[in-house]
């Protein structure tokens, strides 16, 4: 089944996930509705170790 990118984005901005991972067989999925989503500048991604990416929402970007 795939993630529903967007509905997790959404999650992330509203409190509901403190951090979303994305794992690096699912970025190509994931990078186009990042990129369409309408708070993407407050969207952080912090590499892990090994592949893959940690997003958090940051108000001022940090």
């Amino acid at each position: 089944m795939d993630k529903d990118y967007q509905k997790l984005l959404e999650q992330l901005v509203s409190g509901e996930l403190a951090e979303l991972d994305i794992e690096q067989k699912e970025f190509q999925a994931f990078q186009p509705v990042l990129m369409e989503f309408h708070q993407r500048n407050s969207i952080v991604g912090r590499a892990k170790r090994g592949g893959g990416v940690s997003y958090h929402y940051s108000r001022d970007g940090i």
